[in-house]
């Protein structure tokens, strides 16, 4: 089984914390998706016939994009690849653009899955990250969804905002509780090198939050969701029974997928390889035959790094055995040595066949993985 990603890097304006390729060049969008279907077709032996499981539709913002688009998309898709009956079709979308009538729209298309960037609740703080929605469209957009059929949403929280406290984030853990989404991810705020969120922290008009506030607000997250029934499946990712992310947790597994768009990125299990993060020169690279991408051949140690820091950030964990055959001999036995500490500690745990995080052991995750990652001597 494998995966699609399709790259829809158009927003009505940036937001201040993003690094994300996108852009507010809008009158390109139709030469855009021209050549979006033009690269599914001209890279459709990339998957080698595989049956996709999942289609994500993640930008930018996707839900900026007509009728029209949508319909060229999927035309492009059910033409070129075999898409299970059951696969999981997701699009991501900001609540202002979901006003009933584009909703209705929506559901004539096979997306059975939606991923609404609300961010938080907190009207004033929305203001800061210039988002274009307030807290009641937030709310109006959700329950729309719901009334229209859309039985498997979810929402994306940030924490760690400026002036968070751990009040406010109570507040906007206890209203998304309430709205019973399906899945919820949760992200803390990083600042990005050259984002104007970054400008205004060094020109000291936002402080980021201190270590202490940053542990609490993750403490708090996982046992709010958690005592409302959400599995803490992966690191930043929570969902109700059975409605993981199956297009996500296939990065996660080492599954096959195929990027198409402007900084997309494909991997088939060998090879990674990503699109130029230009719209112009991704354009007129397929639209020339010649596509303007990147490419890493995966050795067996860039390998074994992968699948250290993504299958650990998962509650499934590691599997020892695909370590071994996976691997080899020595980096299985470099892996052992190197996680012994951390099960001596409980930071991690051996269960049957699989090395998972603890719960201490989630809070210092990315140290854990990082003293199990094969270093050149």
């Amino acid at each position: 089984m494998a995966g699609i990603y399709l790259h829809i890097p158009f927003c009505k304006r940036r937001c201040i914390y993003c690094d994300f390729f996108s852009t507010t060049q809008s009158g390109q969008t139709d030469r855009y998706i021209e050549a979006l279907c033009a690269e599914l077709e001209q890279r459709k032996d990339y998957l080698e016939d595989e049956e996709i499981e999942t289609v994500y539709m993640g930008g930018g913002t996707p839900s900026q994009l007509q009728e029209k688009h949508f319909e060229a998309l999927f035309d492009t898709l059910y033409h070129h690849y075999s898409i299970r009956l059951d696969a999981e079709i997701t699009i991501e979308a900001n609540p202002d653009d979901l006003h009933p009538t584009y909703i209705r729209m929506l559901r004539h298309f096979p997306f059975n899955r939606l991923s609404m960037g609300i961010q938080t609740f907190n009207d004033a703080t929305l203001s800061v990250l210039q988002r274009r929605h307030n807290a009641r469209q937030a709310l109006e957009a959700f329950w729309n969804c719901r009334e229209a059929g859309f039985g498997n949403i979810s929402i994306d929280l940030m924490y760690g905002l400026p002036g968070e406290t751990l009040a406010t984030w109570q507040a906007d853990l206890k209203q998304a509780v309430t709205l019973h989404p399906e899945h919820i991810s949760a992200y803390h705020l990083i600042y990005e090198e050259g984002t104007p969120l970054w400008k205004l922290r060094e020109q000291h008009r936002v402080n980021e939050i201190d270590e202490d506030l940053s542990v609490n607000l993750f403490t708090e997250l996982i046992h709010t969701l958690k005592n409302a029934g959400y599995e803490h499946y992966e690191i930043s990712n929570f969902c109700l029974p059975d409605k993981y992310s199956r297009h996500n947790s296939s990065y996660w597994t080492g599954k096959t997928y195929l990027g198409c768009g402007a900084s997309a990125h494909s991997y088939n299990g060998t090879s990674r390889q990503w699109n130029i993060a230009s719209l112009e020169k991704y354009i007129t690279g397929i639209e020339n035959h010649k596509p303007d991408f990147e490419k890493e051949e995966l050795d067996l140690y860039t390998r074994y790094n992968d699948f250290i820091i993504t299958s650990l950030r998962t509650m499934w964990g590691m599997s020892l055995t695909r370590l071994k055959t996976g691997f080899g001999e020595k980096l299985y036995d470099y892996c052992i040595h190197l996680a012994t500490p951390h099960l001596q500690q409980h930071t991690l745990q051996q269960t049957g066949d699989f090395l998972k995080l603890t719960e201490q052991g989630i809070f210092i995750s990315d140290s854990i993985m990082s003293d199990l990652l094969w270093v050149e001597d």
